[in-house]
């Protein structure tokens, strides 16, 4: 899912971290770190790209409550970011988009049917981005990109489902 870049509108993305990351160094030892796709669209190309650590933490709630401090610190009109969490073994816990103030966390599929669906969705929308981009319709191709990202952030790794459903049950 992050081995290609979030599309982003032409906006200078913001520099350092918020606050809340600025206060901790990341310990490796923690399970649970929050993560931003790679940006860089050479990284990409050549499957380079890694998610971004942004720090780690001893629990999913305080992961996710520092998704939620980092959509505080993002600027009015900055371009809608992905964020993951990941475990000590790189696999998805949980994924959100992130706009100014608010985290849609994205529902983890249930069983594989759903997850082989959502990857035939994706993949499909990817290459209606391919044709707009073709057509010189950027704006467009961005759009049907974050959509793409979006699906593909809900194929959380099968070990994390129930849990990752339960989180956001008790988040709601």
């Amino acid at each position: 899912m992050f081995d290609l870049s979030l599309p982003i509108q032409p906006t200078s993305p913001p520099l350092g971290f918020p606050p809340c990351f600025a206060t901790r160094l990341a310990d490796p030892s923690l399970p649970f770190a929050l993560t931003r796709s790679c940006r860089n669209p050479a990284a990409a190309m050549s499957g380079q790209a890694g998610p971004t650590i942004l720090n780690r933490f001893a629990t999913l709630a305080e992961a996710m409550q520092a998704a939620i401090t980092h959509a505080d610190e993002l600027a009015q009109n900055s371009a809608p970011q992905l964020l993951a969490i990941l475990d000590r073994d790189e696999r998805l816990v949980l994924a959100g988009s992130v706009r100014k103030g608010a985290v849609a966390w994205c529902h983890p599929v249930t069983n594989a049917a759903e997850a082989r669906a959502i990857v035939t969705e994706a993949s499909q929308l990817r290459a209606q981005a391919s044709r707009a981009k073709d057509w010189r319709e950027p704006n467009l191709a961005e759009r049907l990109r974050h959509c793409a990202d979006v699906l593909e952030a809900r194929l959380v790794d099968p070990l994390w489902r129930s849990f990752a459903i339960r989180a956001l049950q008790i988040a709601a």
